[in-house]
C-alpha cells in the first residue's frame, strides 16, 4: 500500500536523492501480489515518474516493469476516524474566525506560503485566531518560531496535542482549514477538518481536486497565492455564508470513514487470500 513513494516525494532544501529508495519501491512492487495507492492522483504520479527513473540506470533499463507493476495496481482510499454525525456540534467560541493548521511542521507542507497569506489578510484589516496543530519530528521550523512572535495572542493553540479528543475539539471549533502543501497524495488532515465543519481553502492541484466534489472547486480551491488571498479574505469577512456548503462537504467526507472504506479493504484482502 503506497501512502507515499520515493520516486515523487520532494527533496528537502539541500538534500540529494538517494536512488536506492526508489529502486526499493520498484523491487517491492515486483515482488508484491497486489499494489494499492491512496488516490488516483498518487497512482498517476507514480507511473508518470517511473520511466524517467528507470532511465537513470546506467546499463540495462527494464522498461517492462511499468506494465508489470501497473497490471496488479489499483486505488484504495484510506479510512479515517470520524465521530458520529450527532457528535459534530460546532462551537468556534467568541472572537474572530479560527484558522486551523493541522499538518506536519515540515517543508513539504509549505508553511511559509500559509503564513504569508495570513500576513496579507492582516494588512487588509481582517482579524483571526490561529490554532497551530500538527506534529513536528525534527527541529522546529523557523516559520513557526517567527509566527509565534508575530501573531502573539492571536495564537490560541501552538503545537501538537496528544489527545485525540482534544484534537477533534480544535477541529470542531475551527472555521477555516488551509493547505499550502507542495506534496499531498490524499490529505487525511484536511478530510478530518472538513468532516468537522471547517471551511477548506486548498490548492487546485495534488489530490485535493479528487477529494473535493467538482461543484465546490470554484469556492474552495485556489489557483495561486493571490487567489488564496482573495478567497481567504472572503471567508474571513463572513464565514457563516459558507455553512450550507460546508455541511454538505462534511457529509461527503463521511464517505472516507473506516465504516465505509472497510468493505473495499475486505474485498481486496479476500481476493488476495483466494489466489493463494
Amino acid at each position: 500500500y503506497f501512502h507515499e513513494n520515493q520516486l515523487t516525494y520532494p527533496l528537502a532544501p539541500g538534500e540529494a536523492m538517494d536512488y536506492q529508495f526508489g529502486f526499493t519501491d520498484i523491487t517491492t512492487c515486483l515482488a508484491a501480489d497486489r499494489i494499492l495507492f491512496n488516490s488516483q492522483t498518487h497512482f498517476d504520479a507514480f507511473f508518470s515518474a517511473l520511466p524517467a527513473f528507470l532511465n537513470r540506470m546506467p546499463e540495462y533499463r527494464p522498461h517492462w516493469v511499468k506494465a508489470e507493476i501497473r497490471s496488479k495496481s489499483a486505488v484504495c482510499y484510506p479510512g479515517c476516524e470520524f465521530p458520529e454525525p450527532g457528535d459534530l456540534d460546532r462551537d468556534s467560541g467568541p472572537g474572530p474566525p479560527l484558522i486551523v493548521w493541522n499538518h506536519r511542521w515540515e517543508f513539504d507542507k509549505n508553511p511559509e506560503t500559509f503564513f504569508h497569506a495570513l500576513d496579507q489578510a492582516l494588512e487588509k484589516g481582517f482579524e483571526f485566531r490561529l490554532a497551530l496543530l500538527g506534529e513536528n519530528f525534527q527541529t522546529q521550523p523557523k516559520a513557526f518560531l517567527a509566527a509565534q512572535d508575530r501573531y502573539g495572542a492571536r495564537i490560541v493553540q501552538y503545537g501538537y496535542v496528544a489527545s485525540r479528543t482534544e484534537y477533534e475539539n480544535w477541529l470542531s471549533r475551527g472555521d477555516v482549514i488551509i493547505s499550502t502543501a507542495t506534496q499531498e497524495n490524499f490529505g487525511i488532515s484536511v478530510v478530518e477538518a472538513v468532516r468537522h465543519g471547517c471551511i477548506p481553502l486548498l490548492p487546485d492541484r495534488l489530490a485535493y481536486p479528487e477529494v473535493l466534489p467538482q461543484q465546490y472547486h470554484a469556492d474552495f480551491l485556489y489557483k495561486d497565492e493571490k487567489d488564496l488571498m482573495d478567497k481567504l479574505c472572503r471567508v474571513l469577512a463572513d464565514p457563516t455564508r459558507f455553512r450550507p456548503a460546508v455541511k454538505a462537504l462534511s457529509s461527503h467526507m463521511a464517505g472516507f470513514s473506516w465504516s465505509r472504506r472497510i468493505r473495499e479493504y475486505d474485498a481486496e484482502l479476500n481476493m488476495l487470500a483466494s489466489t493463494r
